[in-house]
């Protein structure tokens, strides 16, 4: 690590990264207090399928599924921003001239820059009310007659960006919002902006070389306490069904030291979720390449894509009617301070020039309803839907 610098901020830090065309990304763990961010001086951030062992500290920022636009994007750490001190420190291997110009910058900006990296495309699809529906409706016929047991159908929806609207100020409104969720930033060059909330873990091996992943699905809107929910059989099953993924892709690894617990209630904002932990100890378990394995099996989950895994990504790529990007990818810190931390990317928003993109999707199964899954697209939608109201 190299020399830190005086005290920033975060808007200074990521308003830098805009002026000076460098990839950012912010974030927060769960249930922790420190945000952290960090910049690549790097002149190409894609990536091929990672490698999380091998991988120098950076942030992975991954679509749902790879296309000409869409690429597995890796923003390498040469800059690391600590909020809680105000430090940016340069690692040893950064581009030195890079580095000296980006701190020159950064300390030669009075006023923070309230930009952010646009989209390189100018026009997005949408998924209407009707073909949400329509597309239901289909996957519920597919799944009876037995193509395929479950499929999670998404759509978006764009809203007018408010006049005010700060990247920075948002991310910090979500960070105080979601103190039990994953909270990102993320603004790369020719690609976008986006931002968001996840309550799921897709790969997790923290500091004490503990491997973690979850089975998280079924949704209802939160009640006061977590006691009173009532989980319908649908619900239950579609859980049911991530957790059963999981276990085969043990299983296909032939891992078998492993604690499971679950399924428990969980709310993240204003849902609730069922969830069932799995965790594996490293120290014990002589399986060192066990986070990059369970990475390339897992995505996308059944909790994003369905099962059996082909059929319903096939089935989403024909019928779901608009372009997912980088909504049910996945993302997060790669061998950071605090360890290796990728979560699903849900609950989010792409910032676009003058338009908010949200998200949102729903597990189809036989049982399914097409109005029901339509409502709890709007539930989670209001996950993103509570930060902009501070801009209004």
């Amino acid at each position: 690590m190299g020399a830190e610098t005086q005290h920033h901020t975060l808007e200074q830090f990521f308003g830098t990264a805009i002026v000076q065309n460098k990839a950012v990304a912010a974030w927060r763990l769960p249930l922790t207090e420190q945000v952290q961010a960090c910049i690549s001086l790097q002149q190409n951030i894609t990536t091929n399928q990672p490698n999380l062992e091998q991988s120098p500290f950076g942030f992975l920022f991954c679509p749902f599924n790879i296309t000409e636009q869409e690429h597995q994007l890796f923003i390498k750490a040469d800059l690391y921003f600590d909020a809680a001190t105000g430090s940016m420190t340069t690692t040893a291997d950064a581009p030195a001239e890079a580095a000296q110009n980006f701190t020159a910058a950064l300390q030669s900006i009075n006023q923070p820059t309230s930009n952010w990296h646009s989209s390189a495309t100018n026009q997005a699809s949408y998924q209407t009310e009707l073909g949400f529906k329509g597309a239901v409706e289909k996957a519920i016929a597919a799944i009876t007659s037995e193509e395929m047991e479950k499929v999670v159908l998404s759509r978006n929806y764009s809203e007018k960006l408010p006049a005010n609207f700060s990247p920075v100020a948002a991310f910090e409104a979500m960070l105080q919002a979601y103190p039990n969720a994953f909270v990102s930033l993320v603004s790369v060059p020719g690609v976008g902006t986006w931002m968001g909330v996840s309550p799921e873990v897709l790969v997790s091996i923290n500091e004490e070389q503990i491997f973690k992943t979850v089975a998280l699905a079924g949704t209802q809107p939160a009640v006061e306490k977590v006691g009173d929910a009532i989980w319908r059989q649908k619900e239950i099953e579609e859980q049911g069904m991530v957790e059963r993924y999981i276990l085969s892709c043990f299983k296909s690894l032939r891992l078998r030291e492993y604690t499971e617990v679950g399924p428990r209630t969980v709310i993240a904002g204003n849902l609730m979720h069922l969830r069932t932990d799995f965790k594996v100890d490293l120290k014990e378990v002589d399986f060192p390449t066990l986070g990059t394995d369970m990475l390339r099996l897992l995505h996308p989950t059944s909790a994003v894509c369905g099962l059996p895994k082909e059929p319903a990504l096939q089935f989403i790529l024909s019928h779901e009617g608009y372009n997912r990007s980088y909504y049910s990818g996945y993302l997060g810190p790669v061998n950071s301070p605090a360890g290796t931390h990728i979560f699903v990317n849900l609950r989010c928003m792409q910032v676009r020039d003058q338009e908010i993109i949200l998200y949102a999707g729903a597990g189809i199964t036989g049982e399914s309803n097409p109005e029901k899954e339509w409502q709890e697209t709007q539930h989670k939608m209001q996950t993103m839907r509570r930060i902009l109201v501070n801009f209004e």
